[in-house]
């Protein structure tokens, strides 16, 4: 099969390498459309390894077809949890050829097909295209782990999302307005907070022009109940003085330094909770218990097509390297899309 692997000068190119063969519990699934992530950037860095056992070939989330079933798997069963027959669980697939499928991946979606545990195949809604599909799994799963299960976000709660122009930054505001809370977020540009505040944000910071503490100080006195973070250790220090008593910081990325310093009794003082995460190496289980709370909790609105991902670009997969320029550039709102010919 073609995929795309490092070639001269470290750009991205199609080559042909071996199909992966599902094993026990696995789904062959023929890729149309792939996302972009800035794991995907990093691990091109050598900064992010693929887990071990895991491929070498980037891309963490796509849409297709299902293409062919592994051992202990059949053809008409809904596939949940290893491979067992789960008709009726949320976000459930039922295993039929050809049928569109969604999944978050451990790596290998640069492909033409990329093996998916069943259990974590999911549905592409009616209404929407497989562009759409691709763009949703990782922002969506990482928004709702980390809002819902991590921090334990609950309705009429404030919640600050840096980088809310990114793709996890989007998807986390719109969650988190229709879960109820009020939510102020971080961007670059008029752009990016103009697009914050169409998808709910009641008040959108220019990092570019003003401190992020300051504006919070001055509308929410307060502080917030819960920090979303990707920037690590440039907030760190502002995260801890906005959050109220009580508040929750959950550090999910560290694009801005990974080392600080703390002064425990700041935590303490206020009983704040410090809470780091990441997604791609938690065990499949662990995952499709992350599906399954999110299509329990967010199906309707899936349904409804009012939790689409908000889309930057989509490019042609050979296209690879400008996408991934585009986001390295801090240009990027929402999510960028590769699509295979």
């Amino acid at each position: 099969m073609a995929a795309l692997v490092p070639g001269a000068g470290g750009r991205l190119v199609v080559a042909d390498v071996a199909r992966p063969v599902p094993g026990p519990g696995e789904v062959l699934v023929r890729v149309r459309c792939a996302g972009v992530n800035r794991a995907d950037l990093a691990q091109r860095a050598g900064m992010y390894p693929p887990p071990p056992g895991v491929t070498d070939v980037l891309g963490l989330e796509v849409s297709g077809e299902i293409a062919e079933l592994g051992p202990g798997l059949s053809w008409g069963e809904a596939a949940d949890a290893e491979g067992a027959s789960a008709a009726g669980a949320a976000g459930a697939v039922v295993l039929l050829p050809g049928e569109r499928v969604c999944a978050l991946l451990p790596g290998g979606g640069y492909a033409e097909y990329a093996v998916v545990p069943a259990a974590l195949l999911m549905p592409v809604p009616a209404g929407w295209s497989l562009v759409e599909a691709a763009a949703w799994p990782e922002a969506a799963f990482t928004a709702f782990l980390n809002l819902f299960m991590e921090a334990r976000l609950r309705p009429g709660e404030r919640l600050l999302v840096h980088g809310g122009a990114s793709g996890v930054g989007t998807m986390a505001i719109a969650m988190a307005t229709a879960a109820g809370a009020s939510v102020l977020a971080t961007a670059g540009g008029p752009e990016k907070t103009s697009l914050c505040l169409q998808l709910g944000a009641e008040v959108a910071v220019d990092r570019h022009e003003e401190s992020f503490a300051a504006v919070i100080a001055a509308c929410v006195p307060p502080g917030v109940d819960v920090v979303l973070d990707i920037v690590g250790r440039a907030y760190f220090a502002d995260n801890l003085e906005v959050l109220r008593p009580g508040g929750r910081l959950v550090v999910i990325s560290t694009l801005g330094g990974a080392e600080v310093e703390l002064d425990l009794r700041r935590l303490m003082a206020k009983r704040l909770h410090v809470i780091g995460s990441t997604l791609r190496g938690r065990p499949v289980a662990e995952k499709v218990e992350v599906k399954r709370a999110l299509w329990n909790r967010f199906g309707p609105q899936l349904t409804a097509g009012s939790l689409k991902p908000v889309l930057d670009q989509v490019h042609p997969w050979r296209d690879a390297d400008v996408a991934h320029e585009r986001m390295r550039a801090n240009r990027n709102a929402g999510k960028l899309v590769l699509e295979l010919e």
